[in-house]
């Protein structure tokens, strides 16, 4: 049972009898006939069990966003009901509008829809749905709470979507120059057409050539699906924060630019996110719904306080592709990492495949490098500067085993991943 307003106003109310006649059984005479018109309300109050809750599918929304979950009551009572309803849901969900007002006769069908913004990326699950009806005299009410079951997927805003129409545009030029056949050995076969001066005698097919009795020349066309590798690393150098936000959010926004960039190429795209284990997996080339795919499995990855074990990573990589392809690392440049995990298993994938190492830069340690006005800050400074000589070291001793390093702030680390490769593609380095 739950009381309302109403029921304190009925007991403030005997004030006034208390101040005409100020003696003790007037006290109680008045709360116990406060207490029985509450008890009666509530007793002749509809029965929360049996009005019907249903709830509508779970609702997908990128982060910042509003979502809209719905509730369906319909009410089995004989009689007509009205009270509150309160969707509960975890905080992180961010209810704007988790609470309504019921009004319904019996058969009657209802809608109630609750807002939401999340504040964090993933899955949010409801808790209960408490019911409260009120009696006839709306003194007080009978309550009940119940699970219906439902999901709220909060998915990464891809903050880098903004750079992938000007980088379509440049594919589309690639692509329109990459569509010419050319002459001599190719990589996969177009048609046979007569041989003009110039061509490479190479060309020739000797049996066109015989049945037709003059000199015949294969044309070539530049093969499509390559393949593109996305590691990216969910460790603990993962956590930490760049800028406003986790390094791990600028690793997503890359790795979702370049899936986005690659299927329209018709690559064959396959992301992993992991650190001692795989905790995310898509592969495909279908374009239609490879971004689609690739955000709702990243929305529930987090960043895990581990070390990444990088054989097991390189191993996935094997797996994910046993023929030569553009495999993209999204990870720290942490010396000690790089030096420890990752610098032993590089040469087995660049002997295989063609390896980049991308990584968030920090702006702060930019910062501190400029800031000279106290001996607290030229402290800090020495320590910036020693930090990214480290870095530059790391990033040289990778360069000398074949591997491209791209460091950038997290704003620029997207789009300067899809213009290397754009690059790529360009020199047909793919």
């Amino acid at each position: 049972m739950a009381l309302t307003p109403r029921a304190v106003w009925l007991a403030l109310l005997g004030l006034a009898p208390v101040l005409l006649r100020p003696t003790q059984s007037t006290v109680w005479l008045w709360v116990l006939l406060v207490v029985l018109l509450c008890a009666l309300d509530a007793l002749l109050a509809p029965d929360p069990a049996r009005v019907r809750i249903d709830r509508g599918p779970d609702a997908r929304v990128r982060l910042g966003g509003t979502a809209h979950s719905e509730l369906w009551l319909t009410n089995d009572t004989p009689r007509r009901v009205r009270g509150l309803v309160r969707d509960a849901w975890p905080p992180s969900t961010g209810a704007v509008s988790d609470r309504h007002r019921l009004d319904l006769r019996t058969g009657e069908r209802t809608r109630l829809v609750g807002r939401f913004v999340p504040t964090r990326r993933g899955d949010r699950t409801a808790d209960r749905v408490t019911l409260r009806l009120l009696g006839p005299l709306r003194l007080a009410a009978r309550q009940s709470s119940r699970r219906v079951p439902g999901r709220i997927r909060a998915l990464h805003p891809f903050g880098a979507r903004v750079h992938l129409p000007s980088r379509l545009a440049t594919l589309r030029q690639l692509d329109g120059r990459a569509a010419q056949r050319t002459r001599g050995q190719g990589t996969e076969f177009d048609s046979l057409r007569d041989y003009v001066d110039g061509d490479d005698v190479r060309s020739l097919d000797w049996r066109a050539t015989a049945r037709r009795q003059h000199p015949v020349v294969r044309t070539w066309r530049p093969e499509e699906h390559r393949r593109v590798v996305i590691v990216v690393d969910t460790s603990r150098t993962s956590a930490a924060r760049v800028g406003d936000h986790p390094r791990l959010d600028a690793q997503m926004d890359a790795a979702l630019l370049l899936a986005a960039l690659a299927g329209h190429a018709r690559d064959r795209v396959q992301v992993i996110a992991g650190d001692r284990r795989v905790r995310a997996r898509v592969s495909g080339h279908d374009r239609a719904t490879l971004l689609s795919s690739v955000v709702d499995a990243l929305s529930d990855v987090e960043p895990t306080l581990v070390e990444a074990d990088w054989t097991a990573l390189a191993t996935e990589v094997t797996r994910a592709s046993s023929q030569r392809a553009l495999v993209v690392l999204l990870t720290a440049l942490e010396p000690s990492v790089i030096e420890e995990g990752l610098m032993p298993v590089l040469p087995a994938l660049t002997a295989r495949h063609r390896v980049v190492v991308a990584s968030a830069a920090d702006p702060e340690l930019a910062r501190m490098s400029r800031t000279r006005e106290s001996v607290k800050d030229v402290y800090g400074a020495a320590a910036a500067e020693r930090t990214v000589q480290l870095r530059e070291r790391s990033a040289d001793a990778l360069g000398r085993m074949g591997v491209t390093v791209l460091e950038e702030e997290p704003a620029a680390l997207a789009p300067a991943l899809a213009d290397h490769y754009l690059a790529l593609k360009a020199r047909g380095l793919l």
